[in-house]
């Protein structure tokens, strides 16, 4: 479920449960996101990128010594459906959630209000420093 559907159900008072043990329940299924192996980095936003954002998010991977191809961007609803993966960074960009497990992570402003602070990409350059320590 996407998070404005639980938000839309909030609204209306009702509660969205999450099913501990889908095990119990062999007709649902769970759709499962298996990223591909050369993916080292999770970009985790609800923002859709533009061309300016695109650039400073390949420039970001450069000075990360990382390539396009290991980079991978999720929205934050669809982390819970995360499956086997070969993750060292998670990024999550103007939003919050749980990382991965076994993973860096980094936190920051959405990439379209880093063009115009540049106090964010220097605190995004700190967090990225300090893993590299």
């Amino acid at each position: 479920m996407q998070q404005r559907d639980i938000q839309i159900l909030q609204e209306m008072g009702l509660s969205a449960w999450q099913i501990r043990k889908p095990d119990c329940f062999p007709s649902l299924t769970q759709s499962v996101i298996d990223l591909p192996a050369q993916c080292r980095l999770l970009f985790v936003t609800a923002e859709t990128l533009d061309e300016h954002d695109a650039w400073l998010f390949g420039n970001i991977l450069r000075s990360m010594k990382l390539t396009p191809e290991q980079a991978l961007s999720l929205p934050p609803h669809a982390l819970s459906e995360l499956g086997k993966h070969h993750l060292i960074w998670c990024w999550f960009a103007g939003c919050d959630g749980v990382a991965p497990s076994d993973c860096r992570v980094l936190h920051s402003e959405s990439l379209r209000l880093m063009h115009e602070k540049p106090a964010s990409k220097k605190a995004l350059w700190q967090q990225i420093c300090a893993f590299n320590d």
